[in-house]
């Protein structure tokens, strides 16, 4: 009997089925400045103590995506080791602020399950929850994952597919706690655009492009423990429909939103992820690029929330806004849609 864990297949799961995840990870300022040197963060709240504590926060936070794709990647060997894509993300909330020396562990529960027509894969639901070392949720999300079947001919389960909100409510929304915007620096942030200077319907080309190398992008999963084989093993790639490694997902959503710094560079604390697709694939060598729509606006009292449609291309700048074709098909060039709220000062 191999001691070798396989990963899960579709017929592995249940609906119901709770799944404590194993290796317990400690954010560290090592992990925080990585962080930043894969993506090229610039969002000031991340990068220095002292411009958090302006604002009543004990000093800079982890970028709440680098809380994210911790808890995601302590999911991978029990969710999606043997999976083809991450399709979608719904209903993601960030609770509470990371900060170094917090130590996350994650868990989740299936929700739904559905086997595709050709009997070989099968989508799985999860909502897969983070906690740090006091028990406390810091963040919660859905996520959906096509999984291999181990054996074709073994019967379907019954479907069931969880009804999910379009978006997270404003009422559900999170500041962090004793955040206090009133003396909030716009020099040092990097711009003078504030809650009121954004409007519905307005778009913008974040103009900046990055190329995703080789070596990059198996660091950032890496830093997050994934250990999904479609992202590392490319032997085993070989023969599959694209013929070699996909970059993570979550390496796409990042980049994008380090590359919408340049004008929404106020809009740093992440709230929540209302949907989120994985559009085509991104391969080591593209460029990718990104613009954002405000979907809309929340005033939540002391701070504002605008809620961004963040749409990533490849190899192709966004100065024409890329996105769906009037059928409705994404355009080719699209990688990501991601549609999140996040936290902005009031003037």
């Amino acid at each position: 009997m191999t001691k070798s864990n396989p990963g899960n297949y579709f017929e592995d799961f249940k609906i119901g089925q709770t799944i404590a995840h194993a290796t317990p990870k400690t954010i560290t300022d090592g992990d925080i400045a990585l962080y930043i040197g894969l993506t090229g963060s610039r969002y000031a709240l991340f990068s220095a103590d002292s411009f958090a504590q302006d604002l009543g926060l004990p000093q800079a936070p982890a970028d709440p995506l680098l809380a994210f794709h911790t808890v995601f990647g302590k999911s991978v060997p029990d969710i999606s080791l043997n999976a083809m894509a991450n399709l979608g993300y719904a209903e993601g909330r960030f609770l509470k602020p990371v900060y170094a020396g917090d130590t996350l562990t994650a868990r989740s529960e299936i929700i739904g399950l559905k086997q595709n027509s050709n009997g070989q894969t099968g989508l799985v639901y999860v909502r897969t929850t983070g906690v740090n070392q006091m028990g406390e949720p810091v963040l919660d999300y859905v996520r959906w994952v096509m999984v291999n079947k181990r054996d074709h001919g073994s019967p379907a389960p019954e479907a069931s597919v969880p009804k999910l909100a379009k978006a997270v409510a404003p009422d559900d929304l999170r500041p962090p706690e004793h955040l206090d915007v009133s003396d909030y620096d716009w020099t040092l942030a990097g711009s003078r655009w504030a809650y009121q200077d954004y409007q519905i319907g307005e778009r913008i080309d974040h103009v900046d492009g990055m190329t995703v190398q080789e070596a990059e992008h198996q660091i950032a999963t890496r830093l997050y423990q994934n250990t999904a084989k479609v992202h590392f093993d490319a032997h085993a790639q070989k023969t599959t429909r694209f013929g070699r490694r996909l970059i993570y997902g979550g390496v796409a959503i990042s980049i994008a939103r380090a590359l919408a710094y340049n004008g929404l560079e106020n809009a740093a604390y992440l709230l929540a992820i209302n949907a989120g697709q994985h559009v085509n694939p991104l391969f080591a060598g593209d460029t990718i690029y990104a613009w954002s729509e405000v979907l809309d606006k929340a005033d939540l009292g002391r701070i504002g929330a605008l809620r961004l449609r963040l749409v990533a291309t490849k190899d192709q700048p966004c100065a024409a806004f890329p996105y769906k074709g009037e059928d409705g098909v994404f355009d080719r060039a699209v990688i990501l849609d991601f549609d999140y709220w996040a936290a902005i000062p009031k003037r």
